[in-house]
């Protein structure tokens, strides 16, 4: 309906042009005549001369343009057949003009001249070319912004399928090693038990269903961050020391749901799972006028070489950096006995995919 109420819009504001136009120079060869007696001669002449423009134009844009679009039959076929009905499309331009307009509309009031010769052909062209060539204009131009906006929609729904992805890569042995020591206490009738599968249940509610949202405070991603170090921890008793200071001015500022998780995830599995001695974690958060600083260092054991090697977690995390800030940095040392990871966010510089 949109589309049709767009067509009768373009051809009456195309009809009203045209009448005026032809008013403007015809008009005072009529004779003498009321203008409004005139200017409806004039209106049947662009009504009735608006059928061979038809024609050429709703062919072009329903026949040979959908042809080139969706690259049915050869260039040169379609340029013939286009051709072809414009050749037929002068002919009844013609024809009505001279065998109708003229003697009916206008009653022999302008000259006729001869039904085909170069001039008048020329004329008949530049009349019907000019509306058509007008019309194909706006219909490509709209089958651009069309496929532009098909695009973006591809691309979003693309960057929202990698990124749901990208959330979804906590580690799996994580809720697998939790689940072991939950067993364990449990054997041994321990007072944990209820409080570790509570901040599980909490936990993987969060992941659940709190991370499909665009934005949360900093208050309930600190919380999982918690929830989390808690749960780790109890796998490490006495042989790891873990440390979280945070400096938060305003804990309903808003971030990306688990962003900062991989980052203490990647400090246990690296850090603390793979020490023979007494491991240390030290998380820091600041954040000051939507400027996040988040820093996490952890022991590791000696090894001969110092090359950073980034793991699958901080790869992600860094394409989801990528794809909802656009102010940020991520800067990662691995030393001999220390791997460091600093990142800064300006989350003021969210991005909505």
């Amino acid at each position: 309906m949109k589309r049709l109420l767009l067509h009768i819009a373009f051809w009456l504001v195309y009809v009203i042009q045209d009448a005026l136009l032809i008013f403007t120079w015809v008009g005072p060869s009529l004779g003498e005549m009321p203008d409004d007696q005139r200017f409806f001669m004039v209106l049947q002449d662009v009504l009735i001369m608006l059928i061979p423009k038809l024609l050429l134009c709703y062919f072009i844009l329903y026949v040979s343009l959908k042809k080139l679009l969706a690259e049915e039959g050869n260039t040169l076929r379609i340029a013939v057949e286009i051709f072809a009905v414009l050749a037929v499309s002068l002919v009844l331009y013609r024809v009505l003009l001279k065998f109708i307009v003229i003697p009916y509309i206008f009653n022999n009031a302008i000259k006729s001249g001869p039904l085909f010769n170069v001039r008048n052909l020329l004329m008949a062209f530049m009349d019907i070319g000019c509306v058509v060539g007008l019309a194909a204009f706006i219909k490509f131009v709209r089958i651009q912004l069309r496929y532009k906006e098909r695009e973006k929609t591809l691309v979003k729904q693309k960057l929202e399928a990698e990124l749901k992805f990208l959330r979804n890569q906590t580690n799996p042995h994580f809720l697998f090693n939790t689940l072991n020591n939950i067993y364990g206490l449990a054997r041994r009738k321990s007072e944990l038990t209820a409080n570790v599968v509570l901040k599980l249940s909490k936990l993987l509610r969060f992941m659940l269903y709190e991370s499909k949202k665009d934005l949360i405070s900093i208050s309930d991603e600190v919380k999982v961050l918690e929830n989390y170090i808690d749960l780790e921890s109890i796998r490490y008793t006495d042989m790891l020391t873990v440390k979280f200071n945070k400096n938060i001015d305003n804990e309903s500022e808003e971030i990306a749901p688990l962003l900062l998780l991989p980052f203490v995830e990647n400090a246990f599995k690296h850090g603390a799972s793979e020490s023979h001695f007494d491991a240390m974690i030290y998380i820091d958060l600041q954040l000051a006028d939507g400027n996040l600083t988040f820093t996490v260092e952890n022991t590791k054991e000696a090894t001969t070489e110092a090359i950073i090697k980034e793991n699958i977690g901080l790869a992600n995390v860094k394409r989801q950096l990528e794809l909802l800030y656009k102010e940020h940095n991520l800067h990662i040392e691995n030393q001999a006995n220390l791997f460091r990871v600093v990142v800064t966010v300006n989350l003021k510089s969210y991005a909505k995919i």
